[in-house]
């Protein structure tokens, strides 16, 4: 088993919403440490989970965690961007719930040699799929300046990435960067006084820009919806917790196309478009931790749980 400590972000919310038939179909796309994945198998009876993951460490792990399970409960190493084919390979059709936490896993951010966290020392690596050829020490060698300070902006909402991007090329120039403390030290480097007394990390938005670069999250998200939208069986629950505003805003529009994407002008009597809702927002709102939830794993600070429905 796993030497982390590890919390499900918002269980109980997830649980809750996604309304568990014991005989139905369900999907966990990012399955991590398995805590959601358990209590959606603890419910079934003739019903079947398939859960998902990029990380083969995580699939191992989380397969000792769900061993008393194994008769409903089937593991794919795999990216969830891919969901078509794996639920194609799987004979599903359509599934009666899916469940995607967008975040970065505790065990991920903890173990230093992943190279995702800046509080460590550790080798830039960043990759989810640890098969995958690109790593984060790959990007800020090789990419250039301009694309670096892309990435910054467009992933990170970096307002420094000119800086950022060109201190980093600089001192690529004396020596390879390998290490995330060396990056965290450009980063500063780079960086005004008055924006390193802020409270939050100097290098946390640069990092969440890289780890983006590096799996080409974005682009997986965008993919992964679609398909999860296409196939839910009529009645079927989605839900997505994301950590960022660029996920959550890729969630929020994703649904809103399914569910108000008629295109008409607001006096029409009737629509003409052909649009045809397909979707239902559960909530008005995202659903954020509670307060306890919070005392207990500050990490969910910047959760949002989305929950829509297929109709």
């Amino acid at each position: 088993m796993s030497e982390f400590k590890h919390y499900s972000v918002m269980l109980g919310e997830c649980i809750e919403n996604l309304r568990i038939d014991p005989d139905g179909i369900y999907v966990d796309g990012t399955l991590g440490m398995g805590g959601h994945s358990l209590e959606i198998a603890k419910r079934l009876k003739r019903g079947r989970l398939i859960a998902i993951d990029r990380d083969m460490r995580a699939i191992e792990s989380a397969g000792e965690r769900l061993a008393e399970y194994s008769d409903r409960v089937t593991l794919v190493h795999g990216n969830f961007r891919d969901l078509s084919s794996i639920l194609e390979a799987q004979g599903v059709a359509a599934a009666d719930g899916m469940l995607f936490d967008l975040g970065v896993s505790s065990p991920q951010l903890d173990n230093a040699e992943r190279g995702f966290s800046y509080m460590a020392d550790a080798p830039l690596d960043m990759r989810m799929d640890e098969s995958e050829p690109v790593t984060a020490q790959d990007i800020v060698n090789t990419w250039p300046e301009e694309r670096l300070k892309r990435i910054l902006y467009d992933f990170g909402e970096e307002r420094f990435a000119p800086r950022i991007a060109a201190a980093i090329v600089r001192e690529r120039e004396k020596r390879e960067i390998s290490t995330t403390f060396q990056l965290v030290e450009i980063i500063k480097s780079a960086m005004p006084a008055h924006a390193l007394r802020e409270k939050q990390h100097p290098a946390k938005r640069s990092f969440q820009a890289i780890r983006i670069a590096v799996n080409d999250e974005l682009e997986s998200i965008s993919d992964m919806l679609s398909a999860a939208m296409d196939h839910l069986a009529p009645g079927g629950i989605l839900e997505v917790i994301s950590f960022h505003s660029l996920e959550d805003r890729l969630v929020k529009n994703a649904i809103a196309s399914r569910e108000k994407g008629c295109t008409c002008p607001r006096d029409f009597p009737v629509c003409t478009c052909g649009f045809v809702q397909t979707m239902r927002s559960i909530t008005k709102k995202p659903i954020t931790a509670s307060e306890r939830e919070l005392e207990e794993n500050p990490r969910s600070r910047s959760a949002k749980l989305r929950v829509a429905q297929r109709i």
